[in-house]
């Protein structure tokens, strides 16, 4: 069994990750851990999520990062469900310790220091770590996650937008003189059990946010390696992401090429689902760790749709699929 901690454990993303943790028939959920003036630490965890009770009923512990050595030992694997900025400080001292950390904050998700200065608003200050993160699209770089100590679990946004896109990508289908557009819209959950006026279930109404300058756009675009416009919306509903992409295709692509792009890509990977017809839907993929992708073609104009839940393939469904690979269990494992 390979002990396993989480770190970040008490949102809700870390609810979902604990479950997971607990299910695995290989892995034991060694500690569950928050900061040390959170008002969690000492509380059970299903106190807190009662739909646990009984699952998984640990005492949630605070971290005192001088103390990571000591909570370190025979520990397997770190799972980081932290602000960017608490990731980017302990993640090294973590990897220092033999762990293998998987990070779903942004602290490591794009290889160039200058990112953070620019998007997150904070001095990247351990180049090495960051050189050597794997961006971890589980479908696409399982081969460097295999081999990885660090992976950088991409963003909810990302990871529905790149799913629909890098198949076209990868076989050059995208027109260069055109952008992909990008339209997604997001649960509330997507901002955090951190209460705010502004993610208030009562206050939201279906709205963009983050216009022209929303961290996601420019790791979409990095991960890509093509350029998009990406507008969030924040719906009026718990949780899932739908993206609708307007992409302008190469002249003389026909449907089947892009059919057999799709096919090609994703053929063999359990956790994404071609839809033979209809149009993917949150109610479709609500509390489970698929990606849901369909598309229709007019002439040079391909529209893409994505959906997905934010909370799991978006984000602790898709650092499990990312623990599988790493450590060599079947990809569904604890998933489905």
């Amino acid at each position: 069994m390979l002990k396993t901690i989480l770190v970040g454990a008490t949102g809700y993303t870390g609810a979902e990750l604990a479950h997971y943790i607990t299910k695995h028939p290989e892995l034991e959920l060694a500690g569950l851990y928050v900061s040390e003036h959170s008002l969690d630490a000492g509380k059970s965890f299903s106190s807190l999520y009662g739909h646990l009770l009984n699952v998984v009923d640990q005492t949630i512990e605070p971290l005192a990062t001088a103390n990571i050595k000591n909570i370190c030992q025979d520990i397997d694997i770190v799972v980081l469900a932290t602000a960017h900025e608490v990731s980017h400080d302990i993640a090294a001292e973590f990897l220092a310790q033999g762990a293998v950390v998987f990070d779903l904050s942004g602290a490591f998700r794009v290889n160039d220091p200058a990112f953070y200065e620019n998007y997150y608003g904070f001095k990247h200050n351990f180049d090495k770590e960051l050189k050597s993160a794997v961006y971890g699209l589980a479908e696409w770089a399982s081969a460097d996650i295999a081999e990885a100590n660090l992976i950088a679990v991409p963003g909810c946004y990302p990871t529905a937008s790149l799913s629909a896109l890098k198949p076209l990508a990868q076989h050059g289908l995208i027109a260069t003189e055109q952008k992909p557009i990008i339209n997604a819209v997001s649960g509330v959950s997507g901002a955090g059990r951190k209460a705010s006026l502004a993610s208030a279930f009562c206050e939201v109404s279906h709205a963009p946010y983050g216009v022209f300058n929303h961290r996601h756009q420019p790791e979409i675009s990095t991960h890509l390696g093509h350029e998009v416009i990406f507008t969030p919306h924040l719906g009026s509903f718990k949780r899932g992401i739908l993206a609708t992409i307007n992409v302008k295709l190469v002249a003389g692509v026909t449907p089947e090429q892009v059919t057999a792009a799709y096919q090609e890509a994703y053929q063999d990977q359990p956790m994404v689902r071609l839809l033979p017809s209809g149009w993917p839907s949150i109610k479709a993929v609500e509390k489970t760790a698929y990606c849901d992708l369909a598309w229709q073609q007019q002439g040079q104009d391909l529209i893409v749709v994505s959906a997905i839940d934010n909370l799991l393939k978006g984000a602790a469904a898709q650092a499990m699929q990312c623990i599988n690979i790493r450590f060599g269990f079947p990809m569904t494992t604890s998933l489905v």
